[in-house]
């Protein structure tokens, strides 16, 4: 997020559950606007984004909510939307989180409701990430 507003991106919005990100992100920005901080469970959000970043959130959730993510993160974006970040890519286990996954299976999870433009390895994950994660563009049907 720091670095899309470092960049002059302003229709910029961060949405949380928990109060203490948003805080600590208006602390680094002062000048960021209160009403692009939404604090919110995510499976309660409204609106249509045109871009969204999915960085560790997924993996946070239970595997049994993923079809609900899906869906939902469908419902927000604009029809010439992307959802785009980092997946990680290690075996799936009850223990997490974080919870993994592999490309198989976000394959046979998104391919429903989105076409896949990328879903491969990262190539530039911080040291101990490296080889774990996939970077991927996903558009909406």
């Amino acid at each position: 997020m720091d670095y899309f507003v470092s960049k002059g991106f302003r229709n910029v919005f961060v949405a949380d559950f928990a109060a203490s990100p948003l805080k600590n992100i208006k602390n680094r920005i002062p000048d960021f606007p209160e009403a692009q901080l939404i604090q919110s469970d995510f499976f309660e959000l409204e609106g249509k984004f045109d871009l969204i970043l999915e960085q560790t959130f997924f993996c946070a959730l239970s595997p049994e909510l993923r079809k609900n993510y899906v869906s939902k993160m469908h419902s927000l974006l604009s029809d010439k939307g992307k959802l785009f970040g980092l997946l990680f890519d290690f075996p799936l286990t009850e223990e997490g989180p974080p919870f993994g996954g592999s490309k198989e299976e976000y394959l046979s999870l998104f391919s429903e409701t989105f076409h896949i433009k990328t879903l491969e390895t990262a190539h530039n994950s911080i040291q101990p990430r490296k080889a774990r994660e996939l970077f991927f563009i996903f558009l909406p049907k």
